[in-house]
């Protein structure tokens, strides 16, 4: 394989990299703020600056962060070993000096995996990989600069953040949303694009770059239940991630067309509007010995005494003052198979999250005991809902039950 291969299909951003000149009126291009974001996640590009004596050039490269390094493709130019470089990061400008310059073995030895040749020079179109300090809070896809001599280097910082600055301030601050991730910067700029527009307008409350991982589900959760998803566009998700998403009801959507992936997450905010609303009745009872964790998600093995059990349910415990202890995220059966739903008789483990802080803080042992009965939390609205759109998927029994819990809710 390629030193080019092994950047890796997700890595292969666009980095754009200052190079040469000593004037003091020279102020750093700041890597792409003129293009249209539908093309920033194939390309970055700067526009060449006129010189004294020469035409100032600007490299292009290939990108992905590693462990404190970055593999980048030059086109031309020259880097050296001692060089200082400003790279935009998360949490501002990264300002570091390059440690060692690497290639990768001729092709013949490229059987020598993790052995590289260093440079103290590179100033050939080749894929070299930079180690210097700090570069692991560098962004895949944000603009790098090499300092030179009489340079301004708040100036080159602030350059180098303009157009991080520019995509972040599309995240909505108070991190109410859906969770949007992709293989590069310039790919969560196109998403963020897309996600404000008119007829899209949904609210994203965080990002990240990479596959999927189970940080990744964590952040995702917010602060309400129907954005608790990640877009995931063109990216992998790993199995603990996935794991970790249907234990707290984070939904994930994977797609290589953002437009399509946009129109999975409509199709479900459709479904869930309409179930949030609507409240199938169920009476629930904790097995014994089955309660695998005991807060934030509650995870507990139940008999359904009757009603039907579904995913969005609301569940409250009538025996303590009708205290609310989240929603069902989770079912699976004895196989740990998902289901969408619970039938009267099935013994079945659920998972219950918190919608709101508050929930989150209930907990088995201090709030609810094995006796009590968990009941599905139903209100006026959400009655009129079930019986609107799901009146012929109740049997005689749930209606019987629905009856039941009206009078027990004083409704």
């Amino acid at each position: 394989m390629g030193f080019c291969e092994d950047l890796g299909e997700g890595g292969r951003d666009i980095f754009a990299v200052k190079i040469g000149g000593d004037s003091k009126d020279k102020k750093p291009n700041s890597g792409g703020k003129n293009h249209q974001e539908e093309e920033e996640e194939e390309k970055l590009t700067n526009q060449p600056a006129k010189h004294e004596e020469e035409e100032e050039q600007f490299s292009v490269m290939e990108v992905k962060v590693v462990e404190g390094t970055i593999d980048v493709v030059l086109v031309n130019g020259v880097l050296r070993v001692g060089d200082r470089i400003v790279v935009g990061g998360f949490q501002g400008p990264v300002v570091t000096s390059i440690r060692a310059l690497l290639t990768p073995h001729p092709v013949k030895k490229l059987r020598l995996k993790g052995e590289y040749l260093h440079h103290k020079k590179i100033k050939i179109s080749q894929g070299i990989k930079i180690a210097a300090p700090g570069l692991e809070r560098a962004i895949a896809g944000a603009s790098l600069y090499v300092v030179r001599p009489n340079d301004d280097i708040e100036v080159i910082k602030r350059s180098a953040m303009e157009y991080v600055d520019s995509v972040m301030s599309r995240i909505d601050k108070s991190g109410e949303g859906v969770y949007v991730q992709a293989s590069t910067f310039g790919s969560v700029a196109a998403l963020l694009k897309f996600s404000k527009a008119p007829e899209v307008n949904v609210p994203v409350g965080g990002m990240s770059i990479g596959a999927v991982q189970k940080t990744d589900v964590t952040k995702a959760l917010g602060k309400r239940k129907k954005y608790a998803t990640i877009l995931a566009f063109g990216v992998e998700v790993t199995p603990e991630a996935s794991q970790l998403a249907q234990q707290l009801g984070v939904k994930i959507f994977t797609s290589h067309t953002i437009h399509r992936l946009f129109l999975q997450f409509k199709s479900y905010m459709d479904k869930i509007e309409a179930a949030e609303v609507a409240v199938f009745p169920c009476v629930l009872k904790i097995m014994p010995s089955c309660v695998i964790n005991a807060k934030d998600p509650i995870v507990l093995g139940v008999h359904v005494v009757q009603g039907v059990a579904k995913i969005g349910t609301p569940i409250c415990v009538p025996g303590r003052e009708f205290v609310e202890i989240g929603w069902i995220v989770c079912i699976q059966d004895d196989d740990h198979r998902a289901l969408d739903h619970a039938m009267k008789g099935q013994r079945v483990t659920i998972n219950i999250l918190g919608s709101n802080p508050e929930e989150r803080q209930k907990m088995f042992g201090r709030h609810f005991e094995m006796e009590d009965d968990l009941v599905s939390k139903i209100t006026p609205d959400s009655l009129d809902a079930l019986r609107e759109q799901y009146l012929g998927d109740l049997s005689t029994e749930d209606t019987e039950l629905l009856f039941k819990l009206k009078q027990l809710f004083k409704i």
